[in-house]
């Protein structure tokens, strides 16, 4: 067995580990506390290459990603009219799948020589510029939070949307993949004419994401009337150079966070969970991970599982294992209030965070605590076409 793995998983995310890293071109992988089964490589893996890239591995939603702002902000300013400005955030921040921003946005990411120079990204461009700044569907996020010295911050957790989804879907069609969850990967050398291309439009759209989430939190923490003070941010669905045993490696994370000695992360869990800012620490077991830790809680039952089934007018076909009112007991409890979400993102639905992290505390510290105060989601008449 080729990989490392952090607590314990499903037979079916460990076949799937084990079937990604039977490939010879990966070096090492990682299986992290929160996987569960994606589409050909587990969310919460970690694939090391020598000169490859995975492009499964990567994902739809290329660059999907964290950001976390804490803003000069006291709770008690904002508790006393928090659902007011949530429902401020709601509406002037656009979720949903194929959304555009209600505003314009522009940014120099827009101007990469890259949206001319290739001939599918010249045809995104538009769709690009309609869409920076939204936060899409699924498990994608505004959050405000009190850390546990009464600090107000911002977290965003979403990606590249409409561009990173259909950069993946060509290269993927480009190298032959197959639309299965237990399809083979596809994986270009780096110096291929596709793998080139490849890495130059995840870079595209990896800034792209960055440019996204910045101005999410500038929006959010305007709608707050706080300045931004301190800000973590990191990718999740990317891949990097780097050096790790005296190798140069492609290390491809799929729902994984980077966290060298000193790197700090922010790591979300479920809409009635904590989140944390974390720290990577140097250790031995640190380096056998690649340097990488959770992105989340992790899922526990799939959202059909969640939600249920029901026909086009609404009737039950099968029942889902959640409920709205064990939902809103939950969120009642922890004093959040949410805007928009759907069953398939209740807190039922994920691995308690704490429990996540524990089991790597060898290779990161908690710095900060963060407790939900309002969480704000597409609504439950969305669906996250990303799969990743």
């Amino acid at each position: 067995m080729n990989y490392l793995t952090f607590g314990q998983h499903e037979a079916q995310t460990l076949e799937q580990m084990d079937l990604v890293t039977r490939d010879p071109k990966v070096y090492k992988g990682v299986l992290c506390a929160d996987g569960h089964l994606g589409y050909s490589v587990p969310i919460g893996g970690v694939l090391a290459y020598e000169k490859a890239i995975n492009v499964n591995g990567v994902g739809f939603d290329i660059a999907c990603g964290n950001k976390a702002v804490r803003l000069d902000l006291d709770s008690s300013l904002i508790k006393s009219n928090l659902s007011t400005l949530m429902d401020i955030i709601y509406k002037e921040i656009s979720f949903g799948v194929g959304r555009k921003n209600n505003e314009r946005v522009e940014h120099s990411v827009l101007e990469d020589p890259l949206f001319k120079e290739i001939s599918f990204l010249k045809e995104l461009k538009d769709k690009a510029q309609a869409q920076l700044g939204t936060v899409g569907s699924g498990n994608h996020y505004v959050d405000i939070f009190e850390d546990e010295k009464g600090r107000i911050w911002i977290g965003v957790h979403f990606g590249s949307r409409g561009l990173g989804h259909s950069i993946a879907t060509h290269f993927l069609k480009q190298g032959g993949g197959k639309d299965s969850m237990m399809a083979p990967s596809v994986v270009f050398n780096e110096t291929s004419d596709l793998g080139e291309q490849y890495l130059k439009c995840m870079d595209l759209a990896g800034r792209y994401a960055y440019a996204g989430r910045d101005w999410v939190c500038e929006k959010v923490a305007k709608i707050l009337k706080g300045k931004i003070v301190e800000e973590v941010h990191n990718h999740h669905n990317f891949a990097w150079k780097e050096e790790h045993d005296g190798k140069t490696l492609w290390v491809v994370r799929k729902g994984a966070t980077p966290s060298f000695p000193g790197q700090r992360g922010f790591v979300g869990g479920s809409m009635g969970d904590i989140s944390v800012i974390l720290e990577g620490k140097d250790s031995i077991l640190s380096k056998k991970a690649l340097y990488s830790t959770v992105h989340g809680a992790g899922r526990v039952m799939g959202r059909n599982q969640a939600k249920g089934k029901v026909d086009r007018k609404g009737r039950v076909i099968k029942p889902g294992r959640v409920s709205r009112e064990e939902m809103k007991h939950w969120l009642e409890k922890e004093k959040v209030v949410l805007r928009g979400a759907d069953l398939d993102e209740a807190p039922q639905c994920y691995r308690r965070l704490p429990d996540v992290l524990n089991v790597h505390k060898e290779t990161i510290q908690i710095l900060h605590t963060l407790k939900p105060l309002g969480v704000a989601m597409a609504g439950h008449d969305e669906f996250d076409p990303y799969k990743d």
